[in-house]
């Protein structure tokens, strides 16, 4: 298919050309490189909902009952499921993904699980460039489900519109060592399986943290949203308070500057990847091979190699 060609199915919508985009960009081929180029010019239309929490919380299937809600009130949803990498064979694919099933064969859903690609959190960059793709060919919500362990949820809520963070009744107990992490980005927090006992224990505990913050009037309040997605209870409510963020987010003119914030780390995050891949040449690699046994004998510092390194790299620069 000429480039052109496929721009413009991805940017009517076309399935197959959304697959094959995502493809492209995933494996980082020069396609994808263009691909991303052309729909730079196109995206801003999506509303971006980041969904993590700790393994277990049900994250999977709150994203299948919000995305059947907005579906049925006329919506298209793109769903990026950020997975572990799988150490043999590279892919993404957990066996909760079944569940999305139900949704995955309706026209207006698309969804695509990615591997994490080892970046420090779960939200890989691929992840961003796929939300991406989903923009441009005219989706109005695209969700980031990630597998939520270590810094996932900083890379959600670098990355997204309304971040929402799901927990469990078990979560009350330990709510107060999450608070430097969970507690900070949060925009909306879910208490899912609230049929459980410990569900208002948690809702509590969450409450008097929040009421702590130091807020003014235009602070916007991180609502407690009880659910039981397995049962399709409360998600109405979710789906409220996330239309509710977004209205704070345009009154309070602090949509566009949370988007520029993000094109900000996306290019920051482009110019470290570049440079990476410049950087480590097959003659610095080599530098690198020659001195590290040094360095651990005590010879010379790693400031030292570092130095070499850096100083290798500037005389290769052409300025």
């Amino acid at each position: 298919m000429h480039f052109n060609g496929l721009l413009e199915k991805i940017l009517s919508g076309e399935r197959r050309a959304i697959s094959r985009a995502l493809s492209e960009v995933e494996n980082s081929t020069p396609t994808g490189e263009k691909i991303l180029e052309g729909i730079a010019y196109r995206i801003g239309h999506s509303y971006r909902i980041g969904i993590t929490g700790p393994p277990g919380a049900g994250k999977s299937s709150l994203t299948n009952q919000l995305t059947k809600l907005l579906v049925e009130k006329g919506f298209k949803v793109g769903i990026v499921a950020v997975d572990p990498t799988s150490p043999f064979t590279g892919g993404a694919l957990l066996g909760d993904r079944v569940r999305m099933s139900e949704i995955g064969i309706n026209q207006n859903v698309f969804i695509r699980s990615m591997a994490s690609r080892g970046s420090l959190g779960g939200l890989s960059q691929k992840a961003s460039d796929a939300g991406d793709i989903f923009d441009a060919a005219q989706f109005d919500f695209t969700i980031f489900e990630t597998v939520g362990v270590g810094q996932s949820e900083l890379d959600v809520a670098k990355s997204v519109d309304t971040t929402i963070v799901v927990l469990v009744p078990e979560s009350g107990d330990s709510i107060q060592a999450m608070k430097a992490g969970l507690m900070e980005i949060s925009d909306v927090f879910v208490i899912n399986k609230s049929d459980r006992v410990g569900a208002d224990q948690a809702v509590t505990a969450l409450q008097v943290i929040l009421s702590m913050r130091n807020h003014d009037e235009n602070t916007w309040i991180p609502p407690i949203v009880k659910t039981v997605a397995s049962e399709n209870k409360g998600i109405d409510l979710l789906n409220e308070q996330i239309v509710k963020h977004k209205k704070h987010l345009t009154e309070k003119k602090l949509f566009e500057s949370r988007r520029l914030e993000r094109l900000k780390n996306k290019i920051k995050d482009l110019v470290v990847s570049n440079l990476r891949k410049e950087f480590w040449n097959d003659d610095r690699k080599l530098i690198l091979e020659s001195k590290v046994q040094n360095v651990l004998e005590g010879k010379v510092s790693p400031a030292k190699v570092v130095k070499d390194l850096i100083d290798d790299f500037k005389s290769s620069v052409i300025y």
